[in-house]
């Protein structure tokens, strides 16, 4: 594969917010997202975003006329057609700030091992303030590591 452009990820996602200029600063207070590139249009509009995690991007918008599927979840009765796994260095202190900041937290963090012959993981599922569904993981153990 060649390089992707730089500053971007081989994959990234948008996520669409009924106020996506506060949802940015959310983002970045409850989840830890650096803002990259944010392009402000009249009146305070997000017209482009760009988060950073990590190598991880999420681009952050409100709706727009030339895109009519993309609706944040309270627009079609809190349906998330897609859903952010995230990998972070200590679960138990993220879910510790997502809560701080407000996040409704869906499921506690708790671990999950899947044996030797593959990993465990501790994680939480987290609800962000536009609906968005998160889940925060730690890896705990690779393949054949001990705890």
């Amino acid at each position: 594969m060649k390089p992707t452009p730089p500053g971007w990820p081989r994959i990234s996602i948008a996520l669409y917010y009924e106020d996506p200029a506060s949802a940015i600063d959310w983002l970045c207070e409850a989840f830890g997202f650096e803002v990259q590139l944010k392009v402000e249009g009249d009146g305070g509009s997000i017209e482009h975003s760009e988060l950073v995690f990590g190598e991880g991007l999420i681009m952050v918008a409100g709706e727009k006329p030339r895109f009519p599927q993309a609706r944040p979840p309270s627009k079609v009765g809190g349906a998330n057609t897609q859903n952010m796994m995230v990998y972070v260095d200590d679960v138990e202190a993220h879910c510790a700030r997502a809560r701080k900041a407000g996040a409704t937290i869906v499921s506690e963090p708790d671990t999950h091992d899947y044996g030797d012959d593959y990993w465990s993981d501790r994680g939480y599922e987290c609800r962000d303030v536009g609906g968005h569904h998160w889940w925060f993981y730690q890896r705990l153990r690779t393949k054949g590591q001990p705890v």
